[in-house]
């Protein structure tokens, strides 16, 4: 009888010392209302939120202790906390401009992935623990995104480890473990009016130095002229598109289409500078063929080119 007792007694402690260590939860959701004035030069967005929080210790007092790693600024403009029933529910409004790196090498059809997490400044994972809220819709197709599309969004917890005591010398090992909740949100542009709408000055220039195999030998001055004026235009062009994107030390579609570009340009002018040899030879009949020839194949392999990048970049 002792023996069960004294078991009974050893079990009953074990499970009270195992309840008093075991982290509290914190049941967690979101719902996005906008995003907007991404700004790919400053690598940074800014998102609109309803985020609310289940739990049951008061000490977690996220009004104080919410903290968003990835965010340059937070403003709440709306917060509100109810304690009915022994459980704390607090639900805030937040404008969060986030810093984030994008994926350029695709661009303007590039696919971007925006992440939001939020973790509690003064409780480790030891002691706090986020549960998400996953039921229903998490942002608004309507107006989040415009000029986006979102493909999906993904809703987990984890940990986050830091690799520092934070001071602490008493830690076996300098490292500090914090409950997370996060969320990701995958999206594309509708970006075929965007494309046009940078490129078609490209084009243009491009089409203007094609135009030089159709001039007579006569004015042989003015292809010169076209072909180097529109390689200063093509050059433009790209320093334009560049100002608005964050560097890169990839080479991109941008930098592929303007290189394609230039380099035909310039063999535009290196075919001319033969028509002009042939032309001093009196081999009129001969340059006219050159030109004939030459422009069908730089034309074809621009478009070949072109279409090729475009096409795998819209892919991809």
């Amino acid at each position: 009888m002792k023996f069960k007792l004294l078991l009974f007694f050893i079990l009953t402690q074990l499970v009270t010392a195992s309840a008093q260590t075991a982290p509290d939860t914190v049941h967690t959701g979101i719902y996005i209302t906008s995003i907007h004035d991404i700004n790919f030069k400053d690598k940074e967005y800014t998102v609109n939120l309803w985020l609310w929080m289940k739990y049951k210790n008061k000490d977690f007092d996220f009004e104080h202790n919410l903290e968003v790693p990835q965010a340059k600024t937070v403003e709440k403009s709306f917060s509100t906390v109810d304690t009915t029933g022994g459980q704390i529910y607090q639900m805030m409004k937040l404008q969060c401009v986030m810093k984030d790196s994008w994926t350029i090498n695709n661009f303007p059809f590039d696919e971007q992935k925006l992440r939001f997490s939020i973790e509690n400044s003064q409780f480790d994972s030891d002691a706090l623990i986020f549960t998400a809220d996953t039921l229903g819709q998490h942002f608004d197709p309507r107006f989040t995104l415009r000029g986006w599309n979102i493909d999906s969004i993904d809703i987990t917890t984890g940990i986050k480890k830091y690799e520092t005591g934070f001071g602490d010398e008493t830690l076996a090992k300098p490292h500090t473990e914090y409950s997370n909740f996060k969320t990701r949100l995958v999206i594309h542009r509708n970006a075929m009016g965007l494309f046009w709408k940078m490129f078609l000055g490209m084009y243009v220039a491009f089409l203007i130095a094609y135009m030089c195999f159709y001039i007579h030998a006569d004015s042989i001055d003015s292809r010169f002229g076209l072909s180097v004026g529109a390689l200063f235009a093509v050059i433009g062009n790209k320093y334009i598109i560049d100002a608005s994107l964050p560097d890169s030390t990839t080479f991109t579609l941008v930098d592929t289409l303007h290189g394609i570009t230039l380099f035909c340009i310039l063999t535009i002018i290196i075919c001319t500078s033969y028509t002009l040899r042939l032309i001093k030879q009196d081999k009129l009949e001969r340059s006219r063929r050159f030109d004939l020839i030459c422009g069908r194949i730089v034309l074809g392999c621009y478009i070949i080119l072109n279409g090729y990048f475009i096409l795998m970049a819209y892919q991809g």
